[in-house]
């Protein structure tokens, strides 16, 4: 039997990575049901970052882990302090307060928010593409959110929608500065997760969150810690180094959130609602229309 050539090689880490984050909602929703978002936030970042500095040291680059610490705290700190601090403590909220069904879908609007903030921060112009992925993707998110009844404009959640929406900005936020980000990729997320550990940490004894803990939450969390925020990392990146077609690879985060759907109703008990079909459908239209544009940009 042959070797798989290394895009085949590319699209099986792809699908493991996808695979492993539609797991996700499900899992925030169980987890969610007896952590409070910071306290799921505290054990997910640490599992993650043992996992990564055992990674590191597998890899023998312990030594260029430190050394890089010492040299670039600050930015470690700073990109740290936006993710996985603040973009899963807001995102969290998010679950914490809508059916995980709605918060994953309007969380996936994060690409369109990414075009938009790229006009200001990189100095990037907008398609009349991206308006229109923008305008499918956004009414997508209405229709979600008002559970279909767009005419009242009625929410059935307002701070728990703003709660995701927030959290397209942070996401989005972050990755047009860590463009900027001269660390190996590796070694910049470990470090990103070492230093936000602190930050939870103090978060999470200011509000009180450090005293009582209900067990039942602990696998979900470890769970999250090590294949949504750790493993899943290692399998896209092997697959985008892999891979000559990255867009071939990226495509296959479609299939996420329509996975994500079927675990949350046959694992989290969660009735999947219409509203939530149909607006996923036009936030994915609105995600296709714009890789679309993206390929043909390139392409000329």
């Amino acid at each position: 039997m042959s070797k798989l050539s290394n895009n085949s090689q590319a699209m099986l880490f792809g699908l493991g990575a996808v695979l492993l984050w539609s797991t996700v909602a499900t899992a925030f929703s169980l987890s969610l049901r007896h952590f409070s978002p910071t306290q799921l936030l505290l054990v997910a970042n640490l599992i993650s970052l043992l996992f990564l500095v055992s990674l590191i040291m597998y890899k023998g680059e312990i030594k260029s882990l430190m050394t890089i610490a010492k040299q670039t705290w600050k930015s470690s700190l700073f990109f740290g302090a936006i993710n996985p601090f603040l973009y899963y403590l807001i995102l969290l909220q998010a679950y914490n307060t809508l059916p995980a069904q709605e918060a994953q879908a309007i969380n996936y609007t994060w690409a369109i928010m990414l075009s938009f903030m790229a006009v200001p921060i990189l100095k990037q112009r907008l398609k009349p593409a991206d308006y229109l992925a923008a305008g499918a993707c956004y009414f997508g998110v209405l229709y979600i959110s008002t559970r279909g009844q767009i005419g009242s404009l009625e929410f059935s959640n307002a701070s728990g929608v703003a709660f995701a929406l927030f959290s397209t900005i942070i996401w989005a936020l972050y990755w047009l500065l860590n463009t900027k980000d001269n660390r190996p990729s590796l070694i910049g997320i470990t470090l990103n997760f070492a230093f936000a550990l602190p930050l939870i940490l103090i978060f999470a004894g200011i509000t009180g969150e450090l005293t009582q803990w209900d067990n039942n939450g602990l696998w979900g969390a470890i769970y999250i810690g090590l294949f949504e925020m750790g493993l899943s990392f290692v399998l896209w990146n092997k697959a985008m180094k892999l891979t000559t077609n990255a867009s071939q690879v990226a495509n296959l985060i479609f299939l996420s959130p329509l996975l994500s759907i079927i675990w949350l109703s046959q694992f989290a008990g969660e009735p999947i609602l219409n509203s939530t079909i149909i607006g996923l459908a036009c936030i994915l239209v609105g995600l296709f229309v714009q890789n679309v544009a993206k390929k043909t940009k390139q392409s000329t």
